[in-house]
């Protein structure tokens, strides 16, 4: 049985919905999360809509872990994943529009021992490259090595046997060792930890009060979602109108890994829903004092495209052109930018975008490594531009 609550707020928008259409779309939309969740017996979720700088609604599924004692609930922290790139990037250009890095500068700069196969080809990657995942490098260079129990110097001792598969700028590589190259340089340039950076400049400026960087500060948390793997799908005897098996998904908790823990600017945020919807009001663009109209644009320049998102699940049909910014993807979804985010690792998902002519956000976080993620994510934003849509021809 999944537990849920749900907190409505008035809404303040670039068009009028009314009390009726606000309560249709919300029951539609809590009804068709809950049975993707119900489906696959996600352990625990929740989620956040807000527009304008209100939100609409917060709701909760489920509990932290198998053993069922404790409910997730609007605190309880989550593993962002790669999710945690846009703070990366929000961090690195706040520091370049201030002047205090430049991002055309090579990571040698920052990682002098860094080298790749390519004589001098290290030196032409700038930081720039790595906040939009242009750097040439093959996709995903040596992530490998970070299930391996190896260090960070030990890992980028290995790329000099590395042949960039293009010039920089030319070609999208997604990375997570590379992204972290990023904190060295913002830590060299500010003299401070990359975590206490993220606390001073976005999560206490935002009150994002469960927010942190780092698994020892996840592990002494007491409002965690545990991790869960899938241990395998069993028969329930059940059959679907098409005549499929309707199977029974069994989770296994497991420990939580410090394997991306290593790459912060990658996936080291830790943060509950809560936390995201600060974030997504935030870079709606009601915090001007934090991130910064200038910021927001800089942020979310398509900078390379990247044709692999076209062919998404669930999201395919409605995709017109997809980009990568700083730190975000940029998707053209029937007509509209979003701009969005998703995250993957071991027993965690999460997934966060906003529409700036929409003027709404939506966040989801869930303990269980599952695709269904990306099915709640599409059929959200399907119903939001049907909103949108209705509004605008009435």
């Amino acid at each position: 049985m999944l537990f849920r609550f749900i907190t409505l707020f008035s809404i303040l928008s670039t068009f009028t919905v009314n009390a009726a259409q606000l309560d249709s779309f919300n029951e539609k939309l809590s009804k068709s999360i809950a049975n993707e969740l119900i489906k696959q017996s996600i352990p625990g979720a929740a989620y956040t809509v807000v527009r304008n700088n209100k939100i609409i609604v917060m709701e909760n599924f489920g509990y932290t872990d198998k053993t069922n004692k404790s409910k997730v609930d609007n605190n309880t922290v989550f593993r962002l994943a790669s999710v945690s790139k846009p703070f990366a990037a929000t961090i690195a250009i706040m520091l370049a529009q201030e002047k205090k890095l430049n991002l055309s500068d090579p990571i040698t700069k920052f990682l002098p021992n860094f080298a790749l196969a390519t004589k001098g080809a290290a030196d032409k990657i700038q930081l720039k490259h790595l906040l939009s995942h242009s750097s040439g490098l093959m996709p995903n260079a040596y992530d490998n090595l970070l299930h391996e129990n190896w260090n960070m110097a030990k890992i980028i001792s290995r790329f000099d046997r590395v042949t960039p598969i293009c010039r920089p700028a030319k070609c999208y590589g997604y990375q997570n060792i590379a992204y972290g190259f990023l904190q060295p340089a913002i830590e060299a340039v500010t003299k401070k930890s990359y975590a206490s950076l993220l606390q001073e400049r976005i999560f206490s400026p935002l009150k994002m009060d469960n927010a942190s960087v780092g698994i020892d500060v996840f592990l002494t948390q007491n409002n965690t979602a545990k991790p869960h793997i899938l241990r395998k799908r069993v028969k329930t005897g059940q059959k679907t109108r098409a005549g499929k098996d309707i199977r029974r998904y069994i989770w296994r908790t497991v420990d939580v890994e410090p394997d991306y823990y290593k790459v912060a600017p990658a996936a080291g945020v830790n943060a509950s829903i809560t936390d995201l919807a600060k974030w997504l009001i935030a870079n709606l663009g009601n915090n001007p004092e934090v991130l910064s109209p200038a910021l927001l644009t800089e942020l979310t320049i398509p900078r390379i495209r990247t044709k692999k998102d076209l062919r998404r699940r669930y999201w395919r049909e409605h995709l017109s052109d997809a980009h990568y910014g700083y730190g975000w993807r940029i998707y053209q979804f029937e007509g509209h930018p979003i701009i969005y985010h998703s995250g993957w690792v071991a027993g965690y998902r999460a997934d966060i975008g906003y529409s700036p002519t929409l003027d709404i956000g939506f966040a989801i976080l869930i303990n269980a490594e599952s695709n269904v993620i990306n099915k709640i994510s599409s059929q959200f934003w399907i119903q939001a531009h049907e909103l949108y849509l209705s509004n605008n021809k009435s």
